[in-house]
């Protein structure tokens, strides 16, 4: 089968490596170079690097302008597959290919339609979420879906949910193309009772509060990225919590909420219900590191200080 594969963050790599394995990839499309890093520098995604190793013609755009259409026609697929493009697509190009454009969205649809699925469902609570492979449509993760996959969210955060999910829906992508080309796919229209939005998650939404619950406070802790850390002020000092646990009920460590206190070698910040510790932190300013290392030459810790919003 001739397929357009077009795709941007690590997420899509897995698809497009299923995909070179299974079937002719006679074109990578992806979004152009950009800076995806602290040091300001140009880089080029990640499904273009793997592309280039893979030996497959590439295409940066971040428009489809006439002229990158055309160059769509003439690759002459017989179905776009989409995995995080960055791009809405026109509606021209729904039926360019015989097959039309599929999608590997991460989510078990309808729920958390939009940009940020995964996030979502980890902030909401969900037990867990999914793979869907979905005909694209007019509008944003409307379209029907033809195949879904399932996972356990427990407490895995962005980055190994997102990696978890990727190669999910590369498997269930190749397994779907042989029936999406024979006609024998059963396509599920979604129901819009049940739709759920998942809208890019905002820096102003990852501060860490010592007036919720400690288990929301570490939804927040793994749900983080790069692009929305998760923050807090520990007696006036400002750091991003990376990797934090809740402590059990039972738990003998006592911590009011709204203080932070540094008791044999842990730090623990007190919560609505029942302390958080920090295991690695990020200082602003300095490099990440144990929450112990950071909390060792803070001498006022150890009486307990008061902590609150970044």
């Amino acid at each position: 089968m001739r397929v357009v594969f077009m795709g941007t963050p690590e997420f899509a790599v897995p698809s497009l490596r299923a995909l070179a394995s299974a079937h002719d990839v006679v074109l990578v499309v992806t979004r152009p170079d950009a800076v995806r890093a602290r040091g300001k520098r140009l880089e080029p995604s990640p499904v273009k690097i793997a592309a280039e190793e893979l030996g497959l013609e590439v295409l940066e755009t971040s428009r489809m302008t006439p002229e990158v259409q055309d160059k769509l026609s003439a690759a002459a697929a017989d179905v776009f597959c989409v995995a995080a493009y960055g791009c809405i697509l026109p509606d021209t190009m729904l039926s360019m290919a015989p097959l039309g454009c599929v999608n590997v969205h991460a989510s078990l649809l309808p729920r958390w339609r939009g940009a940020a699925p995964i996030q979502r469902a980890i902030l909401a609570g969900d037990s867990e979420t999914g793979v869907s492979i979905m005909r694209i449509g007019k509008g944003v993760d409307t379209g029907p879906y033809c195949a879904q996959a399932s996972c356990s969210i427990e407490d895995k955060t962005t980055t190994e949910l997102t990696d978890e999910l990727a190669h999910l829906g590369a498997d269930l992508l190749v397994k779907t193309l042989p029936a999406l080309a024979d006609g024998t796919l059963e396509w599920v229209e979604q129901d819009e009772a049940y739709v759920t939005h998942a809208a890019k998650v905002e820096k102003s939404e990852m501060h860490l509060d010592p007036s919720v619950t400690a288990e929301q406070n570490l939804r927040i802790v793994r749900a983080a990225t790069d692009a929305a850390p998760a923050r807090l002020s520990v007696g006036n000092r400002k750091l991003r919590a990376c990797t934090a646990c809740a402590l059990p009920e039972e738990a003998s460590v006592s911590v009011d909420a709204g203080f932070a206190r540094f008791v044999s070698g842990h730090v623990y910040v007190g919560c609505a219900d029942r302390p958080l510790e920090l295991l690695r932190v990020k200082p602003d300013g300095k490099r990440e590191m144990d929450a112990s290392a950071w909390a060792a030459g803070f001498r006022e810790l150890k009486q307990g200080v008061l902590w609150a919003r970044d």
